[in-house]
């Protein structure tokens, strides 16, 4: 295990222009790789819109395979510059079956491997199951030079199994890619009530399992193209947070960000020491969470 480990994120407003986007991120990969970033970490489907709020068969051509077009261009910024990146794609696997797919590079370019988004939500201006199967490639975590990445994607993030499947096999980070916003008809009191949900979550899961947690959000205002809606303003409030949950960053909610966080990874073994959840629990007694609901 590293001792430190320097990680990069890029928090984006995104356009409706693909090739403006990526070479933005490209930008920015390259910034935050000159000031020592080792890992870089994008936010959920960042080379286009968040195009789930409508349901739309057209946006089914925005899809591509896995190799294909995006990991051979993430794949050739890795590799120039040094780097892991966590990508999210979203994979053609073959006609009529999609996956909202996270991808993880490996610094000489290569893929190390993909984590398919195994919680699929399906809510007014999220219509996520119109697009994406749910993954089939179970909560394993992704070996790569920087350590073992336990990668789930956004609503991936409000579910504690996941994060403890990806504990129990090693992942030495969780890493949730995310694309997650206001509703506009909400008051400012709910609409802040959920921003520190989501937050104080991910917050748990890193307590809960002793591991830092790296989410990271779009940021700005994406209109509706069906007009139902007012569209979604994106939180950002990307975080990097440590094992106890404390904030070693937290974005604005409001601008775009590009920044290196620098994780103290031996300090997880000595929390773990002190809190040792994992000793502790009573696996004797859990076979019901297997269950939808306990009548």
């Amino acid at each position: 295990m590293k001792e430190t480990l320097k990680v990069g994120i890029i928090q984006q407003h995104n356009t409706d222009d693909i090739e403006d986007n990526k070479g933005r991120l490209a930008q920015g990969i390259e910034e935050l790789a000159r000031q020592g970033a080792e890992l870089i970490v994008l936010q959920e489907l960042h080379n286009s819109l968040y195009f789930c709020q409508v349901e739309d068969v057209d946006n089914f051509d925005l899809a591509e395979t896995i190799p294909g077009p995006s990991t051979d261009f993430y794949g050739q910024l890795a590799k120039k510059w040094n780097v892991v990146i966590v990508t999210s794609i979203f994979e053609r696997r073959a006609a009529g079956l999609y996956h909202n797919t996270a991808v993880v590079m490996e610094r000489d370019g290569s893929i190390a491997g993909r984590y398919r988004k195994m919680h699929i939500p399906d809510d007014p201006a999220y219509y996520e199951k119109f697009y994406f199967t749910p993954g089939d490639l179970g909560f394993r975590p992704i070996d790569t030079s920087v350590g073992r990445l336990g990668v789930l994607v956004c609503w991936d993030q409000w579910y504690p199994e996941a994060a403890r499947l990806m504990a129990l096999q090693g992942a030495e980070l969780l890493i949730y890619p995310t694309a997650i916003g206001y509703e506009s008809s909400d008051t400012d009191e709910e609409q802040q009530r959920q921003r520190e949900a989501w937050t104080t979550i991910q917050r748990g899961h890193a307590v809960a399992n002793g591991l830092p947690v790296i989410s990271v959000n779009r940021v700005g205002f994406e209109s509706d193209p069906s007009g139902q809606t007012n569209g979604i303003q994106f939180w950002g409030s990307s975080m990097v947070v440590g094992p106890q949950g404390e904030f070693l960053y937290r974005a604005d909610d409001k601008k775009e960000v590009c920044k290196v966080v620098e994780i103290d990874m031996q300090r997880c073994e000595q929390v773990r020491r002190w809190w040792p959840f994992l000793r502790d629990r009573r696996i004797d007694e859990y076979a019901p969470l297997v269950k939808r609901f306990i009548e």
